[in-house]
């Protein structure tokens, strides 16, 4: 298997001169060390992975939910995944929990108030509805739920936000259509679609009906490929569903015509690398693609997929990434930078946050 390892490593000097020519901020000094966290933006996140132990266990007793375990330990102790469908097994089951609006509406402001710390100031956050659907969970119910809370979320938290429609690669096309249809007909405040869930066996080339009408519908589109998956999947998804952002996307490094083709094409990719690490699909977060893939000039930022089951936040990834790969603090700067150019939102909000993010390196 051939691993394109982005040629020889840019000098620092190289990637500033390049970052200035895309219109990232200049920075006159980066600090050798940044003791509050960068602004950034979380552009992988799926709000019911960041259902706590903690909160599941209220949520439980709220609804008189017996739940199959019988304290905080135990369930902790279910957190070791083999692989991507060991964790899909506990995160639907985990979901139980969640059965009014105001459950989803408590899950949500504890992670926007988790963010905020991280030094999270835009979100766009992936919400599963045929998951719900599928328990008797009614989609007015956790739509609303969510939309409550992030509809005050820039006032409250200092973070602006985006609600995306991920939609499960396992189930069939058709569910997901219906699902669309029905979100489009309530006039739900989603900005696109994403897809998620099991991706081996299920090739983006499974939904280009969905992806074609979320686009006249004016949605924007996002898919995850390439994490388990291979290359090819990341090829489907680009000229298939025709995305505007690839979900992981890791093993593109696999295929140096891909990188090359993303790196002209300024793709974004959303990675997480403690997720990749937890879920196997990369041994140890020392052998991470990440440095790798920002020495072959590609567009990628660092999000935290499922925090509350992969053990970090985006700054408990950032942290962890200085620690184990030596991660510069410029580098730090240029994730930043990237997950705000690749986010859905506005021009004007991107460029506050451009200027936030120039101010906190002076």
């Amino acid at each position: 298997m051939e691993i394109y390892d982005g040629g020889a490593d840019a000098s620092q000097a190289e990637q500033q001169a390049e970052l200035q020519v895309e219109g990232v901020p200049e920075f006159a000094e980066i600090p050798e060390e940044v003791h509050a966290p960068l602004p950034v933006a979380e552009l992988h996140l799926h709000i019911e992975g960041t259902l706590e132990p903690e909160l599941i266990f209220a949520l439980a007793e709220r609804n008189g939910i017996t739940l199959p375990y019988a304290d905080l330990d135990e369930l902790r102790a279910r957190y070791e995944f083999t692989d991507l469908q060991s964790f899909l097994d506990l995160y639907y089951a985990n979901m139980a929990v969640l059965r009014t609006e105001q459950d989803f509406a408590d899950m949500t402001r504890a992670y926007l108030t988790r963010a905020a710390a991280a030094g999270v100031r835009h979100a766009e956050i992936m919400m599963d509805p045929q998951a719900h659907l599928s328990r008797g969970v009614s989609l007015e119910t956790c739509v609303n739920g969510v939309a409550s809370v992030l509809a005050g979320s820039e006032q409250e938290f200092g973070i602006s936000t985006l609600l995306i429609a991920a939609f499960l690669r396992d189930l069939s096309e058709e569910s997901a259509l219906e699902v669309l249809e029905q979100l489009l007909a309530v006039n739900a405040p989603i900005v696109g679609i994403g897809l998620d869930s099991a991706e081996a066996g299920n090739p983006p080339s499974k939904f280009e009906r969905l992806f074609a009408r979320a686009k006249d519908a004016g949605l924007r589109r996002t898919a995850h490929a390439g994490e388990e998956g291979p290359p090819s999947y990341i090829i489907e998804a680009l000229e298939l569903l025709d995305v505007e952002r690839l979900d992981h996307g890791i093993r593109c490094m696999e295929d140096s015509e891909l990188v090359e083709r993303l790196v002209t094409e300024h793709m974004p990719l959303t990675v997480c690398p403690l997720s990749n690490v937890r879920l196997r699909a990369v041994d140890t977060l020392a052998e991470h693609p990440l440095a790798g893939m920002l020495a072959a000039g590609l567009n990628v930022s660092v999000n935290s997929d499922d925090p509350a089951y992969f053990g970090g936040y985006v700054d408990d990834n950032f942290a962890q990434l200085k620690s184990v790969i030596g991660l510069s603090e410029f580098d730090c700067v240029r994730l930043a930078a990237n997950s705000i150019r690749s986010s859905f939102a506005s021009e004007e909000r991107k460029t506050e946050l451009l200027a936030e993010l120039a101010a906190s390196g002076r």
